[in-house]
């Protein structure tokens, strides 16, 4: 089996739940890698390029994710997995 940072190697479509807000603008609340869902709890920053949408979230994992959607072709694209400060956590 195939781990986390392995499968990250690469760029990895994500399927992703969004609210849209008073300006209609989307932003990922819930994310799923494979069957494995994380609930976005921040929105570390965004930013724009000229063909994607990008979203820094702290997932309810402790982890931390950058989400491309590419918006030609309506898809949504893991770039970037940190794995979070563990060694604080309650066992």
């Amino acid at each position: 089996m195939m781990s986390l940072e392995m499968m990250l190697s690469q760029v990895l479509a994500v399927r992703v739940e969004c609210y849209a807000g008073y300006r209609g603008e989307e932003t990922p609340r819930r994310f799923w890698i494979g069957e494995r869902a994380v609930e976005a709890v921040d929105v570390l920053d965004r930013w724009l390029s000229p063909d994607h949408r990008y979203f820094k979230l702290k997932g309810d994992d402790g982890d931390t994710y950058i989400l491309r959607h590419d918006t030609a072709a309506h898809r949504w694209e893991l770039t970037l997995f940190q794995r979070g400060d563990r060694s604080s956590a309650p066992e």
